[in-house]
């Protein structure tokens, strides 16, 4: 599966999933999104039983307010709806797996 662009307009139906959710909040001129983005790429190939979304923190200012992101990356996962686990900082692969199982 691949990565969702998360927006404002499909936000709602991103949370809502069944599927644990991942998102990533960065920007294109940050250097750490940069070494990150590959790896949630790599995470959505490989695990479909997870949904991956990526959300630019420039055009999406309101929903990186909501998750009260000040620094980028931002790694956050939503289960049920709910903020589980958030991470800020480029994390290895093994790491942001942790994330989603945990």
């Amino acid at each position: 599966m691949s990565v969702l662009i998360v927006n404002k307009d499909n936000f709602s139906s991103v949370t809502a999933s069944a599927k644990p959710v991942l998102l990533d909040f960065y920007a294109d001129w940050c250097g750490p999104c940069r070494m990150v983005s590959p790896i949630v790429e790599k995470i959505a190939e490989e695990n479909p039983q997870y949904l991956i979304g990526k959300v630019n923190v420039d055009q999406e200012p309101d929903l990186a307010q909501k998750f009260g992101v000040l620094s980028i990356p931002t790694l956050v996962v939503i289960k049920n709806g709910n903020v589980v686990r958030q991470l800020t900082g480029a994390r290895p692969k093994a790491d942001i797996l942790a994330m989603l199982k945990g």
